[in-house]
């Protein structure tokens, strides 16, 4: 997985960007076909927002936050990612929708 970090109106910092890759190798465990994730940091005036796109087999998934804090901005950001990627697993591996349409075609 490849993280692109991009930072408007604030310096990418080393702890920040070890914060992120930190946050990110969580969501790389719960699915492993993440390809490619692009995070943009920024600031204005008391509002702090990080956002995100995520590059997954079989589509993308988008998420932002915003708060007073940028270290609480990126945690709201890697829960809603953690969220939509299990809920884009489940629809990978959800074989029951097809049963239904089989067994009222055999009736």
């Amino acid at each position: 997985m490849q993280i692109n970090l991009t930072g408007h109106h604030v310096d990418i910092t080393d702890p920040l960007r070890n914060y992120v890759n930190e946050k990110f190798e969580r969501l790389e465990r719960h699915f492993d076909n993440v390809t490619d994730v692009h995070v943009i940091l920024s600031v204005e005036k008391l509002r702090h927002t990080a956002e995100a796109t995520m590059h997954l087999s079989g589509g993308k998934v988008f998420a932002d936050n915003t708060q007073e804090d940028m270290y609480a901005a990126i945690d709201g950001l890697a829960d809603k990612l953690d969220r939509q990627i299990k809920k884009h697993k489940e629809k990978l591996t959800d074989h029951h929708r097809s049963e239904g349409s089989r067994k009222n075609q055999s009736l």
